[in-house]
C-alpha cells in the first residue's frame, strides 16, 4: 500500500479523484492500492519560550527569558485559543501515525500544498511519527483528476525537495526568533501589545514614509504657460515644457507674449501600423493588483477566491510569483485551448518567450484556467470575478486575431521657440482586446495635416505640485516585490528580467504565499487601514513605528531584504539552515545589548525614564512608562498620570510632550467610543487631569 498525507481534506478528496474507486474510511480513503488522509494544515507549531526556559516568576512575559535563541528548534502539536491540547488535532495525528505504522504500508507520500509551507506541514507530521520508509512528494500544479493520475505516475523522492524544505524550516524559525522575542520586548517596554515582525513592520513602515510625505508635504505654486485655442473647429491644448516659480509670474507672461508673437505650424505629421501585445499571464500579486484596482477587492478575500477556485481544480496552483509558463507545459497548454475555443473563444496555440520561459519560474508557473471549465451557477458572484479576470487573460494572450493599431504623432512647431508633440492612438483591429482590457484607448489628433497653421494663446497658469500618493494594493504590491526599485518607469519595462533577478535573489518583502496574510494581520493589529483599494496609516501603526525607532530597533527594508536574501541561499544550497539562524539571531542580540547602559525600569510602577515633560501637578519628572506617562515624584506622593492608551487609541510621546508643554496637544483621530464609534478630538489639561477637548 502507499499513504498518501494531503495538506487539508479538501485536497485528500481531490487525489481520491484521481486515483479512481476508493473507501470511505474513518478519517481516510482506501482503494486501489493506496490510503489517503489528511492534516488539518498545521498540525505542529514552534514550542514557545517557556517551553525552552521553564515559566517566569511571574507566570506574565518577563525580561528574564529574553532573549531566547534555541540551540535546536522543537514543535508541539497545535493547541487551542486556551493554550489547551487540541482534541481534533491530536486524533488526526494518532490516525496519521497509525496508518504511517501500518505493516502493509511500504512508502509514504508528502501531498501537502506545492509551495515550502506544504513541503514542511506534512513532513513534520512524517517524523513526529519516528516511522522511517521510503518517502515521495506528491507536486500537483492544480488539482484536476487528470493532473492527480499524471502526478502519481511520476513523483519523484522527497529528498529531491530537501532544499525547498530547508527554506521553509529556515524561514519558520527566523520569523519566530523576530516574531516572539520582539513583541515580547516591545510589548514589555511599552505597556502595549506591539506585534513586531520581520516583514510586517517594514510594511507598516513603507505606509508611515508614505502618509508622513503626504502629511508634511507642503505644495509650492509655479506658472505652467498653456494655450486653448480652436482651430478647424477643435480646441487644441498646448502645454510649454518650460515652468516657472511663484516669484516669476512676470516672466512667464514674458515667455507666453513670445510664444505668441510666433506662427505655430504642423511641420510633421505621420502614422504607422503596429501591433499591440496583451498583458503577461498573472501571478499572483498581479492579479491582485487588477482586482484591487477593478473590484477594490481586498488581497485577503482575492487570495481566499483564488485558493476556492484552486481547490476546486478551475485554476492551477496560485501562490506563484511567475508570469510564464514551463516549456513542458506546451502540450497540456494545448489541450486547455481546445476547451476554450469549444465556449466560442477565437485563440490559437501561440509560442515565445513572452510566454514560455523556464528561466522565470521558480517553482511555479502563472496562473491559468485548467481544462475543467466551471458552470455559471458552479461560482459565486465574486468567485466567477476572479475566475474570468484569470479566464480572460488567457484567452487574450492566445488569441488568434492581432491587436492592430494606428499610432500617430503630429508635431506643432511655434517660430524658433518651442516645438510641441502630440501622440494619438486608433485601435483599427480590437483583437485580444475583446477578451481582456489592455487599459488602451482611442486618442483622436485633431484633424490637421502638415502645413496647416494653429491658432494659439498661450498664457501663464496657475498650478501647485501635487503631494505623494497613497499606497494602493497595485503600488503597494509593486513595491514590496522590490522596494529597491525606485523608477516607476524601471517597473513598467516591457523587459522584465530585471524584476525576476530581484524576486530570485530573495529582495522582496515577504513571498507570494506570506505577503496577503502579513497585510492582513496589520490591518486586524490596527496599524493600516484599507480603504476601497488604498491603504492609509492609523494611529496604532504610527505609535508601532516611532515606539521601535525609540528603543532603537532597527527592522527596515535593508535588514528584512538581506535575511530575505540569505533565505534564498538556503533553497540554492549555497548556506545551510543554521546559518540564516545566526543572521537572525546576530541582528536581534544587537536590541538586547543596550539594555545594560539604559535606566533600570521601576518594578513598581513600570517607569523607565525616558523624559516628556513637566508635572503639572508637583514640578517633578514627567517620564515614559509601560503602561503610559507618570511622575518620578510618586514615592513622595505625586499621582500624576497619562494613561498611555485612552480609547482604544495609543497617546504617543509627542502628544504626551505637547499636553504637558502647551496643556493641549493636536486634534487626534482614532478614538473609538464604548458604542464602538470612531471619532476626533484634541486631549488638554484640566485640573492635573488629561480630558477631551472637542472644540
Amino acid at each position: 500500500m502507499i499513504l498518501i498525507i494531503a495538506e487539508k481534506p479538501s485536497l485528500a478528496r481531490n487525489i481520491v479523484a484521481g486515483i479512481g474507486k476508493c473507501a470511505r474510511r474513518s478519517g481516510y480513503f482506501e482503494g486501489e492500492g493506496y490510503l489517503v488522509t489528511w492534516a488539518f494544515g498545521h498540525l505542529f507549531s514552534l514550542c514557545d519560550i517557556e517551553d525552552y526556559t521553564g515559566p517566569t516568576a511571574t507566570g506574565r512575559w518577563s525580561m528574564e527569558n529574553l532573549p531566547c535563541f534555541p540551540e535546536k528548534f522543537r514543535f508541539q502539536l497545535r493547541k487551542g485559543a486556551d493554550k489547551q491540547p487540541d482534541e481534533g488535532i491530536q486524533r488526526q495525528f494518532e490516525l496519521i501515525r497509525t496508518l504511517c505504522a501500518r505493516p502493509d504500508v511500504e512508502k509514504i507520500v508528502n501531498a501537502g500544498d506545492a509551495d515550502r509551507e506544504g513541503e514542511i506541514i506534512i513532513r513534520l507530521c512524517v517524523e513526529h511519527t519516528g516511522v522511517e520508509k521510503p518517502f515521495y512528494r506528491l507536486w500537483l500544479p492544480d488539482q484536476t483528476p487528470e493532473t492527480v493520475a499524471e502526478a502519481l505516475l511520476t513523483m519523484k523522492e522527497e529528498s529531491e525537495y530537501q532544499n525547498l524544505a530547508d527554506e521553509g524550516f529556515a524561514r519558520t524559525y527566523v520569523d519566530w526568533l523576530y516574531g516572539v522575542n520582539l513583541t515580547r520586548y516591545a510589548t514589555l517596554k511599552t505597556g502595549v501589545l506591539l506585534r513586531v515582525g520581520r516583514v510586517i513592520v517594514p510594511i507598516v513602515k513603507a505606509i508611515y514614509d508614505r502618509d508622513k510625505a503626504i502629511e508634511n508635504f507642503i505644495p509650492e505654486i509655479y506658472y505652467a504657460v498653456v494655450s486653448n485655442a480652436e482651430t478647424k473647429g477643435e480646441n487644441i491644448e498646448l502645454v510649454s515644457k518650460q515652468k516657472f516659480d511663484k516669484n516669476s509670474k512676470a516672466k512667464a507672461e514674458e515667455y507666453a507674449a513670445r510664444l505668441n508673437g510666433c506662427k505655430a505650424i504642423v511641420t510633421e505629421k505621420k502614422k504607422k501600423k503596429t501591433t499591440l501585445q496583451p498583458g503577461k499571464l498573472f501571478s499572483l500579486s498581479k492579479l491582485q493588483n487588477v482586482l484591487g484596482k477593478k473590484y477594490k477587492m481586498p488581497m485577503e478575500e482575492s487570495l481566499k477566491l483564488t485558493q476556492e477556485l484552486y481547490e476546486a481544480g478551475y485554476i492551477t496552483y496560485p501562490r506563484t510569483n511567475s508570469e510564464y509558463l514551463a516549456e513542458q507545459e506546451k502540450g497540456k497548454i494545448k489541450k486547455i485551448l481546445a476547451n476554450v475555443a469549444g465556449l466560442g473563444y477565437k485563440v490559437k496555440f501561440r509560442d515565445g518567450k513572452s510566454i514560455f520561459d523556464d528561466s522565470k519560474i521558480e517553482s511555479h508557473s502563472a496562473l491559468t484556467p485548467t481544462y475543467k471549465i466551471p458552470k455559471k451557477e458552479a461560482l459565486t458572484e465574486r468567485q466567477m470575478m476572479v475566475y474570468q479576470t484569470i479566464f480572460r487573460r488567457f484567452a487574450a494572450v492566445f488569441c488568434a486575431e492581432e491587436c492592430l493599431a494606428e499610432k500617430a504623432e503630429m508635431v506643432i512647431q511655434v517660430g524658433d521657440v518651442e516645438e510641441f508633440r502630440l501622440k494619438g492612438t486608433m485601435i483599427l483591429q480590437p483583437g485580444w482586446m475583446q477578451y481582456d482590457d489592455g487599459g488602451q484607448k482611442n486618442k483622436v489628433l485633431p484633424p490637421l495635416e502638415k502645413g496647416d497653421e494653429v491658432n494659439i494663446s498661450f498664457a501663464p497658469k496657475e498650478k501647485e505640485t501635487s503631494p505623494p500618493r497613497h499606497y494602493t494594493i497595485e503600488t503597494l504590491n509593486n513595491y514590496l516585490k522590490n522596494p529597491f526599485r525606485e523608477d516607476k518607469a524601471a517597473a513598467e519595462e516591457a523587459d522584465d528580467r530585471e524584476e525576476y533577478r530581484a524576486m530570485f535573489e530573495g529582495l522582496e518583502l515577504g513571498t507570494e504565499a506570506t505577503r496577503t496574510g502579513i497585510i492582513g494581520n496589520a490591518i486586524k493589529s490596527q496599524y493600516i487601514s484599507l480603504k476601497k483599494d488604498t491603504y492609509y496609516l492609523l494611529p496604532g501603526g504610527a505609535y508601532l513605528i516611532e515606539e521601535l525607532e525609540r528603543m532603537g530597533i532597527e527592522m527596515d527594508k535593508y535588514k528584512t531584504s538581506a535575511l530575505g536574501q540569505a533565505l534564498k541561499k538556503v533553497y540554492r544550497g549555497e548556506i545551510r539552515v543554521g546559518d540564516s539562524v545566526a543572521i537572525a539571531r546576530e541582528e536581534i542580540q544587537k536590541v538586547f545589548k543596550p539594555l545594560e547602559q539604559t535606566p533600570e525600569t521601576d518594578t513598581d510602577t513600570g517607569l523607565y525614564g525616558d523624559e516628556v515633560g513637566t508635572c503639572p501637578l508637583c514640578g517633578g519628572r514627567v517620564v515614559k512608562g509601560r503602561y503610559g506617562y507618570g511622575c518620578l515624584s510618586y514615592k513622595e506622593g505625586c499621582k500624576f498620570r497619562i494613561s498611555g492608551v485612552i480609547c482604544k487609541r495609543v497617546i504617543p510621546i509627542s502628544a504626551a510632550r505637547d499636553l504637558l508643554a502647551n496643556g493641549k496637544t493636536v486634534k487626534l483621530a482614532g478614538f473609538i467610543s464604548k458604542k464602538g464609534n470612531p471619532f476626533e478630538a484634541r486631549l488638554k489639561m484640566e485640573e492635573g487631569r488629561a480630558v477631551f477637548d472637542f472644540q
